[in-house]
């Protein structure tokens, strides 16, 4: 069965509501209720979207919401579809290619990580400046067309324009982004202390198992990109404690009020700057 094409899911998106917000924010693990201030003009779930991957993960809902947020239109996707439960890089990052095509320019992507560097500890925030794909697969492998290239640079992946924001509205919110690097790999099963060591060798400073497929995906289409991590839990060998599914949500959602906090600052400068450069 030939999968949809982004411009059809983009249509439907379309159909939906007359809004056409510029910026799009990817609520992933333990953010789902981190935007509450959100007047909704249309929701949908993805299974409603043509050529959305279904959502199976507890703590990823699988719907898309358009509305306004402090007076600024925006999209938002409640969950997100993971490699590790058996979908395809392309299916994973279908929806930044909908989003594209729908002309969102600026995308946020959010998720909870664990934290490698020993200055992090759980409910810390951290702000990729660059990061590291172990997840063994590329996303663009095959993605190639006439329009789009497969050779996509990504030496600037994360926008320092949206990271200036996601700082300030940070301090905004009595919070101190940590910039660090971000390493994803497959999942689902957690890292051994082995490759933890190994991966603060090569410098990573957080490790989950998701946002770089998508990022990567959303360079070759032309968006801006940032990211965002809640720490939630020490890495393997860190920590006494074993880790589990649970622990992360229960810790992403203890730091909820800040990340909403948060994500609402950043929403309005967003939404400021906008106006400021029409």
């Amino acid at each position: 069965m030939k999968t949809p094409s982004a411009r059809l899911a983009a249509a439907k998106l379309r159909s939906l509501s007359p809004l056409r917000p510029r910026l799009a924010i990817v609520l992933g693990t333990g953010f789902d209720l981190a935007v509450k201030d959100l007047e909704n003009d249309a929701r949908v779930p993805y299974a409603k979207i043509p050529g959305f991957p279904s959502v199976g993960v507890p703590g990823h809902r699988g719907e898309l919401v358009i509305g306004t947020c402090h007076g600024t239109e925006i999209i938002l996707l409640r969950g997100r579809a993971h490699f590790y439960e058996g979908h395809a890089l392309a299916a994973v990052t279908f929806p930044v290619r909908a989003l594209a095509a729908y002309g969102i320019r600026d995308l946020l992507l959010t998720n909870a990580a664990g934290g490698i560097n020993p200055k992090f500890r759980p409910g810390d925030f951290m702000l990729s400046k660059d990061h590291i794909n172990f997840m063994g697969a590329n996303p663009l492998q095959g993605a190639f067309s006439s329009k789009l290239s497969g050779f996509v640079d990504l030496s600037l992946t994360y926008d320092p324009t949206l990271r200036d924001l996601l700082r300030r509205a940070g301090r905004a919110a009595r919070l101190n982004l940590l910039p660090g690097i971000y390493l994803a790999v497959s999942g689902p099963s957690y890292e051994t202390p082995a490759e933890i060591r190994a991966f603060r060798t090569l410098g990573a400073d957080a490790v989950g198992m998701s946002t770089v497929p998508e990022a990567i995906v959303a360079r070759q289409c032309g968006l801006r990109v940032a990211s965002l991590s809640c720490i939630t839990n020490r890495a393997a060998g860190l920590s006494n404690r074993p880790l589990s599914h649970r622990e992360v949500l229960e810790s992403a959602r203890a730091v909820n009020d800040k990340a909403e906090a948060m994500l609402a600052h950043f929403v309005q400068l967003y939404g400021a700057r906008a106006e400021d450069s029409d």
